[in-house]
């Protein structure tokens, strides 16, 4: 389902050069749940955001479902994260104006070929979460656990196979974070989609079915 190939990114910073990763070579099959960890600024967020296409690799291949995004322009790339990739962020990134309701519908408003109806499809998925009695509330009206599974509602509101995680229960206390992470492995077993989790915390990435650690932009295999 993701697969790179010695993929490489290099950020400039006034007269030097950063390597972010140094060549970065890995496979995740298709309904696996894969936590992605290391110390800060090992490259875990930079390699997320290359496999969701939200940045390009200096070098290297970085294929998504058989299909090479790796030299994609950004309409191209666009379309790849709106059929494909689900995104939870750390700071969920709600838009506070709207609704719970309205959060999660708005991306099937936006795609190219709706494949459900908005209301009713952010409906079933806020009930799966456990908040059809918090439809109509804005996210500053509701917990930082409720925020959180809204979130991961909107980024499953296309049903893409793909989700990418960057840090979803950094800012949550333990029972919020348990009541994500129990969500976010549901989603797994009922639907099949594979599940990239992008975590500093070991416990929480002892919950996936395989671990892999970045130190320094580069694979540690020990």
């Amino acid at each position: 389902m993701i697969h790179t190939v010695d993929v490489k990114k290099d950020l400039p910073l006034g007269r030097t050069v950063i390597h972010a990763l140094r060549g970065v070579t890995m496979q995740i099959n298709a309904g696996e749940m894969v936590g992605i960890v290391g110390p800060s600024g090992s490259g875990k967020s930079t390699l997320l955001g290359i496999i969701g296409g939200l940045d390009t690799p200096t070098s290297g291949v970085v294929k998504v479902d058989d299909v090479d995004i790796s030299r994609m322009n950004e309409d191209q790339l666009t379309e790849i994260r709106n059929e494909k990739i689900g995104f939870i962020f750390q700071f969920f990134n709600l838009i506070p104006t709207l609704t719970a309701l309205e959060n999660v519908a708005l991306p099937i408003q936006f795609a190219r070929k709706p494949n459900f109806k908005p209301n009713q499809r952010a409906k079933e998925l806020l009930d799966m979460f456990g908040l059809k009695d918090r439809l109509n509330h804005r996210p500053s009206e509701l917990s930082g656990g409720q925020q959180q599974r809204v979130a991961i509602a909107r980024a499953l509101a296309n049903n893409p196979p793909i989700l990418l995680a960057d840090e979803p229960t950094g800012n949550l206390d333990t029972e919020s974070g348990t009541l994500v992470m129990d969500a976010l492995r549901r989603i797994r077993s009922e639907v099949g989609t594979t599940i990239v989790l992008v975590t500093h915390d070991r416990e929480l990435a002892a919950q996936t079915d395989r671990i892999i650690t970045l130190v320094d932009g580069i694979i540690d295999s020990h």
